[in-house]
């Protein structure tokens, strides 16, 4: 088996880096942590490099990082309960012009089961086919679509406006 060469694994990171970036950053709303996470992710894909076909790069890569900001947020909320640390109250900077989402918009998404969550960030920022997608989480194409549309619907109504009540008059 022929892992990813030197070349290859430069060429990778650079087309993989930035969208990896914008998918963390979702999960954890922290440019420096994501960074890392990244980082870290891409360093473990070095060290992996022999045993990874190319084709396979880019699931390995996103699943890695995932896991690993899955960790970090988990830590950090043990973290803030331990230490009685409130959130803050506006989203940490972006990166290259990411926008800066709405504390509503980053509770919705952090509201979501992480199964939907994955399968929606991979898809809506990283751009993913389904496909791409299935080889990442481990499930079938299909699942994916039904997993990315039931988180649609789920943010879209989260994010809806509540409805007020007509007035009526009791005469």
């Amino acid at each position: 088996m022929t892992g990813v060469d030197e070349t290859s694994w430069v060429e990778l990171y650079r087309a993989l880096e930035k969208p990896l970036y914008n998918v963390v950053y979702r999960w954890l709303w922290d440019s420096m942590e994501s960074q890392d996470g990244v980082q870290e992710a891409f360093l473990r894909c070095w060290h992996a490099r022999a045993r990874i076909r190319p084709e396979g790069f880019k699931a390995f890569v996103y699943r890695t990082a995932l896991n690993l900001a899955s960790n970090r947020r988990r830590a950090r909320k043990l973290w803030r309960l331990v230490s009685f640390e409130s959130l803050p109250e506006e989203p940490a900077d972006t990166r290259d012009g990411a926008p800066v989402l709405s504390r509503d918009v980053q509770r919705a998404i952090d509201g979501l089961p992480e199964t939907l969550k994955r399968v929606l960030l991979l898809c809506e920022l990283a751009g993913m086919s389904y496909g791409e997608v299935a080889a990442i989480v481990g499930v079938r194409e299909g699942t994916v679509g039904s997993r990315r549309n039931r988180g649609l619907a789920l943010l879209r109504e989260r994010l809806q406006p509540p409805q007020e009540l007509p007035d009526v008059d009791r005469a």
